[in-house]
């Protein structure tokens, strides 16, 4: 199993949704969050942009995919919340050890 995360900009949100709900994955933990990344401007090097005011508002999504579909996800993800523009995201793929249904106590692939 492996986890994602995704950082977009918000009004890709649904069409990110639609592209993994094709897929067969429908679940998943949207957050509201703010950051900022390295700026290039002209030929200077590149310059982090400081402070609250810089920070640009995105979306964080999170979902556990099996192995067998992280490729899928991560390519309906790419292809969904690309714009072509500076900003558009992130997506982070993690291992994951272990995945418990709280309510089932369900394990593994049966409690994603």
């Amino acid at each position: 199993m492996k986890k994602i995360e995704a950082i977009i900009k918000p009004f890709k949100l649904e069409e990110v949704k639609s592209g993994l709900a094709e897929l067969g994955i429908e679940g998943m933990t949207v957050s509201e969050v703010r950051g900022f990344g390295l700026r290039k401007a002209n030929h200077r090097p590149p310059q982090i942009l400081p402070g609250p005011a810089r920070c640009i508002p995105k979306l964080k999504l999170e979902l556990i995919v099996r192995n067998e579909l992280l490729g899928l996800a991560v390519t309906a993800i790419k292809q969904c919340a690309r714009t072509g523009t500076r900003g558009d995201g992130k997506i982070f793929v993690h291992d994951l050890l272990e995945v418990i249904r709280i309510r089932t106590e369900e394990r593994g692939d049966r409690a994603i």
